[in-house]
């Protein structure tokens, strides 16, 4: 039975007006107008040189008819607030919400329901942003396709950025090993195309759960549950029965068709490269649904925090769990912002000679986006590049404690990558072992307390 819901706990509105109510200082707004051109992009990007990440809200932003919201997942600090943690708790914070799953419930009516456009498509009236000068076009960057199986009806999300093609197609890049991808062969197999829904603008713990890594025929949409601490809401799509978010700004539904093809490409990716390697698939819309007054929520793309760390979250918090439960003496893992994906850095207890090594070839094998892991000691924050780097040139001996392992599967936007796409990857092992000698320099808490103490005095704090 369809249930009525109430238009508020699973809505980013809502999100973005208590999160303002609590942490003001952390909510950026900007009243003056903007340029749809780079502007978004350049100041989440000038705020992060200044060593700030806060929420940005542009209220202004030439030819769109929408206000846009972005860096909400710029702050790690601001991620572990949607859990109720810090950040050292994130991962297990994540883990534990998401293993509380639950099934999304279908509700009767809905605000994306409010504007439901089945004639006449025009995409060029959906709010989009350039995000750099390299880029092709305009781009949708916080789009996440929804693909349904044709027979158990199971979900799979998955983030897949998007610039226009003609009035009603969009040119999308997917993943070649990902599970739409997968869906994508069995619809081309079966002769027919694929239905999909995208949904653009969502409560951020359901796009955090459209980046969690599941097996094929798990749903994102029970995790989105499981994150929210209640059943994600839906309904379905007009044509084609997707379930999507009730309080979603806006989805398009249509389908990808499994032999069409067209440009797509360059933008600018997680790599710091503008990069133009692509699927070039076709997304044909056919309904497009959206509030009365959308907000766009956007994804700052490049190598930005959010772009990161959207996508690292969930990974990060199933490759910690997975190593601490083989390798109890790991104390800490983090993927430094300065790696993108391919970077990771393990803090670790070491009990007996040689078990950095077996936890670093453990966590090149299991993330398949890794090349490069350094292993240090648990006195080590790795968290601080500076902290890693000192340990790397105090404890390691290149002839020594270095591994790498040739010929793997890597990322396909790997711009070192091969041509068919495998990497080498590369274990450092930087824990001080057996034979070293020295004592670390240390402060004692007291006289740090004091420094603290004066300098917030001085008003340096």
């Amino acid at each position: 039975m369809l249930q009525k819901t109430e238009f508020h706990a699973q809505d980013v509105r809502h999100f973005l007006a208590e999160y303002r109510k609590a942490h003001p200082e952390d909510v950026l707004t900007i009243t003056d107008p903007v340029s749809d051109d780079q502007d978004a992009t350049a100041l989440v990007f000038a705020l992060a040189a200044k060593g700030r990440a806060p929420i940005v809200e542009l209220t202004s932003v030439a030819g769109l008819d929408a206000p846009v919201v972005t860096n909400i997942f710029g702050s790690r600090d601001r991620i572990a607030r949607m859990f109720g943690t810090d950040v050292a708790g994130l991962h297990e914070a994540y883990q534990a919400a998401a293993r509380r799953a639950v099934e999304p419930v279908e509700v009767s009516d809905a605000p994306i329901l409010e504007q439901v456009i089945t004639d006449n498509i025009d995409l060029s009236a959906l709010p989009m942003l350039k995000h750099f000068a390299t880029d092709a076009a305009k781009y949708i960057t916080s789009g996440i396709i929804i693909g349904e199986h044709p027979d158990t009806g199971a979900g799979n999300l998955s983030y897949h950025r998007s610039m226009i093609n003609s009035p009603d197609t969009l040119a999308t890049s997917l993943h070649s090993r990902g599970h739409l991808w997968r869906l994508l062969n069995m619809a081309k197999e079966a002769g027919r195309p694929m239905p999909v829904a995208m949904v653009i603008g969502a409560h951020p713990l359901f796009m955090i759960a459209a980046s969690a890594r599941l097996a094929f025929g798990e749903d994102e949409r029970w995790i989105a549950g499981g994150l929210m601490g209640a059943p994600l809401e839906v309904v379905r799509t007009p044509k084609y029965g997707i379930r999507v978010p009730a309080h979603a700004e806006i989805v398009l539904e249509g389908v990808i068709d499994p032999e069409a093809h067209v440009a797509e490409g360059p933008f600018g990716e997680f790599t710091g490269y503008s990069s133009d390697r692509s699927t070039n698939n076709l997304f044909r819309v056919e309904t497009i649904l959206r509030r009365r007054d959308p907000i766009l929520v956007s994804v700052s793309g490049g190598a930005s925090a959010e772009h990161l760390n959207l996508g690292r979250v969930p990974r990060e918090a199933e490759m910690v769990e997975k190593l601490k439960q083989r390798f109890p003496s790991v104390t800490a893992v983090h993927y430094p912002a300065s790696g993108t994906h391919f970077h990771a850095y393990v803090a670790l207890d070491q009990q007996r000679f040689g078990e950095a090594r077996q936890v670093l070839m453990g966590l090149l094998a299991w993330d398949p986006y890794l090349k490069t892991v350094i292993a240090v000691d648990s006195d080590v924050d790795v968290t601080r590049d500076e902290e890693v780097l000192w340990a790397l040139s105090t404890h390691f001996q290149p002839h020594r404690d270095v591994m790498i392992i040739d010929s793997l599967p890597g990322n396909a936007l790997d711009p070192s990558a091969t041509g068919v796409g495998t990497t080498s990857r590369m274990g450092l092992d930087a824990t001080r072992g057996p034979d070293f000698h020295g004592t670390r320099a240390l402060i004692d808490a007291a006289p740090r307390d004091r420094a603290e103490a004066l300098l917030r005095a001085a008003g340096l704090s």
